[in-house]
């Protein structure tokens, strides 16, 4: 298997990054829910946020590192047989899914420092508050990231329908290219 992408399909690193991130979404979407239920006396009521908080952190370098990644390896051109409308469709997918990830990290990051305190990540090293103190800025900043985190599942999940319809109705290589498989 090639690690960097080719015309004609994902390369390893590509793959890698793609099932990393849409395992952590859910990952961190599961446990979000979860920890709403919580209570004071809970023994995960507070290392629950901080494993959440943490895991959203190293997702934010991932991501970066994955759109790093796209301008040393761009993705593979568009299927030949992907009309201009599939075509238009799959680029707007793919940006709301990259802007809402980063929206929804930017609004982890903005109710964990709304006291000024730093985020830090598993011990290994702490994020500054650069911004904080701003009026209601915990509850805005989780309301928007709950309303982000439900429509990014729901846009996640969209995506997912639509390769299962590329790969069992279209009956062409979208699928199998994400999945790592040769299209010739």
């Amino acid at each position: 298997m090639q690690w960097r992408n080719s015309p004609l399909r994902f390369g390893l690193v590509s793959i890698l990054l793609h099932w990393a991130v849409a395992l952590t979404v859910f990952g961190l979407f599961g446990l979000g829910l979860w920890m709403g239920g919580l209570d004071y006396y809970s023994p995960w009521y507070r290392s629950a946020p901080d494993i959440h908080k943490s895991v959203g952190i190293l997702l934010f370098l991932v991501m970066l590192l994955r759109l790093a990644w796209r301008l040393v390896s761009p993705p593979p051109a568009a299927l030949p047989s992907h009309g201009r409308l599939t075509r238009l469709g799959s680029r707007a997918g793919h940006a709301l899914l990259y802007l809402g990830l980063f929206a929804l990290m930017i609004s982890g990051y903005l109710i964990s420092t709304a006291d000024g305190r730093p985020i830090p990540v598993f011990g290994w090293f702490e994020v500054p508050a650069l911004l904080s103190g701003l009026p209601n800025q915990e509850d805005l900043a989780g309301e928007v990231h709950e309303l982000l985190a439900w429509a990014l599942v729901g846009l996640a999940v969209v995506h997912a329908l639509a390769a299962l319809k590329h790969h069992f109705i279209d009956r062409d290589a979208t699928l199998a290219r994400m999945l790592g498989r040769d299209i010739r």
